[in-house]
């Protein structure tokens, strides 16, 4: 189904070690508003969403997710490439370090692994759009968080790239739920329906 091409999407050329950049960077791999929740909540909505021209769009958005995550690990990478545990430790680090040396492992800047708890599903296109639509936006606030923080040019290149592809996204969700809302009843979506009372 897919080709895989052996390049990101966006250079990564980080030249200085930065362990205390790496530890928040990490939010976007394995946090709650990551790069890998985005793909695996896109990827699984699709199954279940009845209009193919959106099903489409959640398994193109689902597998630029999963060439962001690359993106983010290569900058965590590069972030730790040649740092001793003493700059590490020096970093606030040194926990991720003793279970992981400098080694990627999906997790969020707190600490906390990657769960699938992070994602929704509800085979609901209103629903799962509406959630996608949030999800973007607090994607693209992290990367702002993260934007205020970087100080490296070679850094900050690729976190602005990430930041648009957020918004790009947030747009076709968008324009995806105009769809769905153009073709469903209006009763449906927006009034009280009593064959859902119980």
């Amino acid at each position: 189904m897919w080709i895989y091409e052996k390049k990101l999407q966006f250079p990564v050329n980080i030249r200085k070690p930065d362990p205390a950049m790496a530890k928040l960077i990490i939010a976007q791999l394995g946090g709650a508003d990551g790069e890998m929740g985005a793909a695996d909540r896109y990827l699984n909505q699709r199954y279940a969403m009845p209009y193919p021209q959106i099903k489409a769009l959640l398994t193109d958005i689902g597998t630029e997710e999963i060439n962001h995550q690359e993106m983010i690990a290569a900058m965590i990478h590069q972030l730790l490439r040649g740092c001793d545990a003493g700059a590490i430790q020096a970093a606030g680090a040194a926990d991720y370090y003793v279970d992981h040396t400098t080694g990627i492992y999906p997790q969020g800047a707190n600490g906390v692994p990657y769960t699938a708890a992070y994602i929704g599903s509800k085979g609901d296109p209103i629903t799962d759009l509406c959630e996608d639509m949030a999800a973007e936006q607090k994607a693209r606030t992290t990367y702002e968080n993260l934007m205020r923080l970087a100080k490296d040019p070679d850094v900050m290149e690729p976190l602005i790239f990430l930041r648009a592809r957020e918004i790009v996204h947030f747009q076709r969700f968008g324009e995806a739920l105009e769809i769905v809302r153009k073709d469903l009843c209006c009763d449906n979506v927006y009034a009280d329906n009593p064959a859902f009372d119980r």
